[in-house]
């Protein structure tokens, strides 16, 4: 009542203002007349004698003295008609937020009402069900007064517990030819099944230095703010700084000023809620909130430029440091962190030669990088090289086995292919038969060699010294370098510098020039531990 009464008010004033202003100008304009007409008759009733016409006033205006009350009355109420103007749009957005928030919360209730439902129905007994399962229902009553829905929603969810993911984030960015510090915040808040009911990503800009500490804070506060508009009760926050899950636990008091402020701020919104919790997470648990602050981030470094197709947002890459649109940008899936095309295929291929792990080029950062998300980046072949390489990495060393048949070649776990094997081969654990997951052939898993049908491992060893002329060719090559076989993996191992303590990928310590195992960092044989020529190299040799 008293809203509509105050804008009834301010309703009226405005149009008394309009008309005000309508007044005095017809009045300026009434005025103006008359003394163009005394004017008129003082020069006709003495000619030789009249002036000049009298100068325009600096600024261009034209009038008696007497109308610099009347200017000022005009600007006054163009000030005020201004202001009333804005107040209408912060009432008409707020009117529009609070909307929504409402739209929000009948649709949680209505989530949280088909829940319970849903549970109540799985309790019932079967026989139950199938004589009175028609008759049971229990819609959601949505078309209740305010005040009466207001506490539905209340009931409706102060028993659940919802999750706040927040996160607040400071990063180093290039804007074209310039090092900038930015800093973004994003909020989550999830219902108790972990869906996404609001989302909150916000720049934090500041002409003071945001530390990441602070970002963190603001987060939070965004994040209960968040939950006392959307009116519930119940909340836990997951939380991914330290330090700060330290400050709302109690365990530790702010010393800075700068900081306490907002804590405050926060403690207050706490005290507005039924239930108050809070979680430390991991990195991977605040991946929604993370997002949302990346991108908080990502919408203060791109900038609009004109180009041959219209306006197109640009970004700086952080390695090349040219501006790309930022349709051209990749962006890492778990740390989010953003390069232009050519520079990360570029980074790709290099480590696929080097025959690693994939990982986000930022300095620091131990990302993977997602086969799923090259799609558009590589050829189709280096994805399937990026695919064998991440699967090489899964598996360990020691459990790494590959199909001997040449056109397969297929790498597989061992324990996965005995699983795999069990159903088409008895006895396969103890006869050393398996069966390949992608050819369907049958191989020795000792012998590394397709099946020996009615021979054992040994017969047929004896019988085939050397398995194939590629195997052959190897063999001698391998005696020819002096390379050395792991007798653990069987992998050969080439001496290039240093000692001759070998550690192989595997694990396996071994002894390079005889074989032997080395226990608890120790040689068991006599052979010498280094020899000079691996030492010492000429410094010619070196370029």
């Amino acid at each position: 009542m008293e809203a509509c009464d105050l804008e009834s008010a301010v309703s009226e004033q405005r149009r008394e203002l309009v008309a005000s202003r309508t007044l005095d100008s017809d009045a300026d304009y009434a005025f103006q007349l008359q003394m163009l007409e005394a004017m008129s008759a003082s020069l006709s009733s003495s000619p030789t004698s009249a002036p000049g016409p009298p100068p325009a006033p600096a600024d261009g205006g034209a009038g008696p003295v007497g109308d610099d009350n009347g200017d000022g009355r005009s600007l006054a109420t163009a000030l005020m008609l201004e202001e009333m103007e804005k107040y209408a749009l912060e009432r008409q957005d707020r009117e529009h937020c609070e909307a929504e928030f409402r739209r929000m919360r009948e649709d949680l209730d209505r989530r949280v009402h088909d829940l319970r439902f849903a549970a109540e129905i799985v309790g019932i007994p079967e026989e139950e069900w199938q004589n009175y399962g028609d008759f049971y229902h229990k819609p959601f009553e949505a078309g209740c007064s305010s005040s009466a829905a207001s506490s539905s929603s209340s009931a409706s969810a102060s028993g659940e517990c919802f999750r706040v993911h927040v996160k607040g984030l400071v990063s180093e960015e290039w804007i074209k030819d310039e090092k900038v510090v930015v800093a973004g915040l994003g909020v989550a808040v999830c219902d108790f099944k972990d869906n996404v009911i609001i989302e909150v990503k916000k720049p934090l800009i500041n002409d003071v230095l945001v530390s990441d500490l602070e970002a963190e804070i603001e987060a939070l506060v965004q994040g209960l703010h968040a939950a006392v508009c959307l009116d519930l009760k119940r909340v836990n926050v997951l939380i991914g700084d330290n330090r700060l899950y330290n400050y709302v636990r109690g365990i530790q008091l702010p010393g800075q000023s700068k900081i306490a402020a907002p804590l405050n701020e926060a403690t207050m919104l706490q005290k507005k809620l039924t239930y108050f919790g809070a979680t430390l997470v991991g990195p991977n648990d605040t991946k929604y909130a993370y997002k949302l602050a990346r991108d908080a981030i990502v919408s203060q470094i791109s900038w609009p430029e004109e180009t041959n197709h219209g306006k197109s947002l640009k970004e700086t890459c952080v390695i090349c440091f040219e501006n790309s649109s930022v349709t051209e940008m990749f962006s890492v899936d778990e740390c989010l962190h953003r390069y232009c095309f050519s520079c990360m295929k570029r980074h790709v291929e290099a480590k696929l030669l080097e025959g690693v792990i994939i990982k986000c080029p930022h300095d620091g950062c131990n990302s993977e990088v997602k086969i799923d998300s090259c799609g558009g980046l590589l050829e189709p072949n280096i994805i399937s090289i990026m695919s064998q390489r991440m699967k090489e990495a899964s598996v360990p060393v020691t459990e790494r086995i590959y199909c001997p048949y040449p056109r397969c070649s297929t790498l597989m776990s061992k324990q996965e292919v005995l699983e795999y094997s069990r159903s088409a081969f008895v006895g396969a654990e103890h006869s050393g038969a398996r069966k390949c997951m992608k050819c369907q052939f049958f191989f020795c898993i000792d012998c590394k060699v397709p099946w020996h049908y009615n021979m054992s491992c040994n017969e047929y060893r004896m019988s085939n010294p050397i398995a194939t002329a590629g195997d052959a060719k190897l063999k001698t090559l391998a005696s020819k370098s002096m390379w050395r076989e792991c007798v653990k993996c069987k992998n050969l191992v080439e001496l290039a510098e240093g000692c001759y303590h070998i550690t192989c990928r595997c694990g396996h310590e071994f002894c390079y020039i005889c074989g032997a195992k080395w226990k608890n960092k120790k040689a068991t044989c006599s052979c010498p531990i280094w020899d000079e020529r691996n030492i010492i190299r000429d410094g010619r040799q070196r370029y």
